[in-house]
């Protein structure tokens, strides 16, 4: 049974700056932000997924992002090591709720940034990584001695396009969403070799965050108004579900970005 873990948005707030997104000036509306997290709870729900909740922590409003939390892999967890100061307060609470949940967390070094399956999403029998605006490429060998998978890495070239999950997404074992023009000319060979149905998305749905989709079964869930998207996924055969999740666009995350899987093996 697929599982996922959510973070209410009670402290949700645009306090910093650390991607291009986030405003300081540009203020998330708390009210409205928090009745588009309950419409995807509820979304999520009524596809039949069981959904873990932990609390959020006041001072840490990014924690609404639990896709960054870390990686979960079977009864492993391998915790993020984020890379900017603001979100190092996450780590513990997020390392604490696994430990209490008798999953085995495995710390990588501190020198090596790593932010959770924002920056790595497994195919099939392969993890694929992003890396160098968010996470390092030396976590990737890591985590393949951690989970015994082999992983491939994806070098992420555009700063608006931060984490693998806003530009890449799969929809089973064999396809994906993507934005081509998030990786470099090799990570797109990499991706073309390895992946049999590609969709490749156009500039202005990948900065609606089309990308940023929460694939259950057949179904796609997808932030809103994302047209040519939207009829490409129908014309592959998937179920799409929009919801509007513009106030979370506001710090540089959507759908997938607010849910971790957890039962990803």
């Amino acid at each position: 049974m697929t599982s996922i873990l959510m973070c209410p948005p009670d402290y949700y707030a645009i306090d910093y700056e650390i991607n291009p997104w986030m405003h300081v000036r540009n203020k998330a509306d708390q009210k409205k932000a928090k009745k588009q997290w309950e419409n995807l709870h509820d979304i999520i729900n009524n596809l039949g997924v069981k959904i873990e909740i932990i609390k959020p922590i006041k001072g840490l409003p990014d924690m609404v992002f639990t896709a960054n939390a870390g990686l979960a892999f079977g009864r492993k967890f391998i915790k993020s090591n984020f890379r900017y100061k603001e979100r190092k307060g996450e780590e513990k609470h997020f390392a604490g709720w696994f430990d209490k949940k008798g999953y085995e967390v495995f710390t990588i070094p501190r020198a090596i940034h790593f932010e959770g399956e924002g920056d790595i999403l497994k195919i099939d029998d392969s993890f694929f990584a992003g890396y160098v605006i968010r996470s390092d490429i030396r976590a990737h060998e890591i985590i393949s001695k951690i989970t015994g998978k082999r992983v491939l890495s994806l070098e992420l070239v555009n700063k608006r396009f931060y984490h693998l999950d806003t530009c890449f997404a799969p929809l089973s074992d064999k396809a994906i969403i993507y934005y081509p023009r998030a990786f470099d000319a090799f990570g797109r060979k990499v991706i073309t070799k390895n992946i049999k149905t590609r969709i490749p998305v156009n500039a202005k749905d990948a900065a609606r965050f089309c990308c940023n989709a929460v694939t259950i079964g057949e179904t796609a869930i997808i932030n809103s108004r994302c047209k040519d998207a939207k009829d490409n996924l129908k014309n592959h055969g998937m179920k799409v579900i929009e919801t509007d999740l513009s106030e979370f666009i506001k710090a540089g995350g959507s759908a997938k970005c607010l849910v971790l899987f957890i039962d990803n093996c």
